[in-house]
């Protein structure tokens, strides 16, 4: 019997891609995923934009492209999404991406080596967990409060670990929700220049804002070139079309165009001419309004009914944009209550350990997903969840 490499058992199933599957169910409503509101998918937008791609250009979009990308989207994604934020940048910083987490896998890809520090917030993103261990390198978890990662925290465990990347997604965090404040931003930036380590910011949920003031990207604090800023368009125009971009230093950005041709060759041409079109026409800002009062309704559903069904000790984030909310409810087992909830109450949610670094951590947490179901089954999730979590 052929064995496995012994890396894939430092691999995790995807609760989340479990839940994908639940969701086949029509009669389970989903708070777990991290889908889109369906309704925000500018469906008219892509069509007339497909069509005309295909009418006009259709052979040089369906042969082979770029492995840096395709040249328009890379102009209108510095125009559009990189130069208004501060950061100066140029077409030969950029490489676009089949979605934002092939950013991830390629940084991890062109600077880690086994046993390399990587420091992460405790809760972050599962799919990073998975590749660092995979790879074998050491991960530190950093401490969060409301505002983000802690920077005192952040500054110990730099001295003490002499980490060669921090993993962050700064903007309504995945899974907490939190968004870093801008003062710990720059922090951030200073530090990887002091102490020469890679920030990899990770920003796919930043444009979805339904309250407060826009926040800085770490990449706009960073003169010393440390940081590589990734965004993605699965979330702001449709997860389907798997492109996002990267942002870094030029010879950087030139190492990661090196991983990607050995990982894909170039990312599928006509779908970056997509979202390239999508940016070059002005599309994206009244899209970006239309769709914050529909991520808002679903929070504020949420929300409410949180507080109207979960028990009292309950403990929630209250985010001003993207996806998610992180809740606790002290001393319970929120993967047996996750499996009752399937079961019996037709509704899933994620439980958080997955999401932690160390085993053990994150058993009382859990994440709910707002944006991919209508008001009324969020209320009606909030609901069911509250009957269980009165017995737990």
């Amino acid at each position: 019997m052929v064995e496995y490499a012994r890396r894939i058992g430092r691999v995790q199933g995807s609760v989340i891609r479990e839940i994908f599957k639940m969701m086949a169910d029509p009669r389970i409503i989903s708070l777990g995923g991290g889908s889109p509101a369906a309704e925000s998918y500018p469906l008219a937008d892509i069509l007339a934009i497909s069509d005309e791609l295909l009418r006009d250009q259709g052979i040089a979009m369906l042969e082979y492209g770029q492995t840096t990308g395709y040249a328009p989207l890379r102009e209108a994604y510095l125009e559009h999404l990189v130069l208004p934020k501060g950061i100066e940048a140029e077409p030969q910083n950029v490489v676009c991406l089949t979605g934002s987490s092939q950013g991830i896998f390629l940084a991890f890809d062109v600077f880690l080596d086994p046993g390399d520090t990587v420091l992460v917030e405790n809760p972050t993103f599962l799919a990073p967990l998975n590749l660092l261990r995979k790879a074998q390198d050491n991960i530190i978890g950093l401490a969060m409060d409301e505002q983000g990662l802690i920077i005192e925290d952040l500054v110990e465990k730099v001295k003490k670990y002499r980490p060669k990347m921090l993993y962050t997604i700064p903007t309504f965090q995945n899974p907490s929700g939190r968004s870093l404040c801008a003062k710990r931003r720059q922090r951030v930036a200073e530090l990887a220049a002091e102490y020469d380590f890679v920030v990899l910011e990770d920003d796919p949920y930043a444009e979805i804002r339904f309250r407060g003031a826009k926040l800085p990207p770490i990449k706009s604090f960073d003169t010393a070139e440390h940081v590589i800023m990734l965004n993605s368009f699965s979330k702001t125009i449709a997860p389907g079309l798997r492109v996002g971009a990267a942002v870094a230093r030029r010879e950087w950005a030139a190492k990661l165009e090196l991983v990607k041709q050995g990982a894909d060759t170039h990312t599928a041409t006509l779908p970056q001419a997509i979202c390239a079109e999508f940016l070059r026409r002005g599309l994206l800002p009244a899209h970006l309004r239309h769709i914050a009062p529909i991520y808002e309704e679903r929070y504020q559903a949420l929300e409410r009914g949180i507080r109207e069904h979960f028990p009292a000790d309950t403990v929630y984030t209250r985010p001003d944009g993207g996806m998610f909310v992180c809740a606790r409810l002290p001393g319970r087992d929120m993967a047996q209550l996750n499996r009752r909830a399937v079961s019996e109450y037709e509704v899933a949610f994620i439980p958080g350990a997955p999401f932690c670094v160390e085993p053990g951590e994150g058993a009382d947490c859990f994440r709910l997903n707002f944006s991919g179901s209508a008001p009324e089954r969020i209320a009606t999730a909030c609901e069911r969840l509250g009957r269980l979590f009165a017995m737990a």
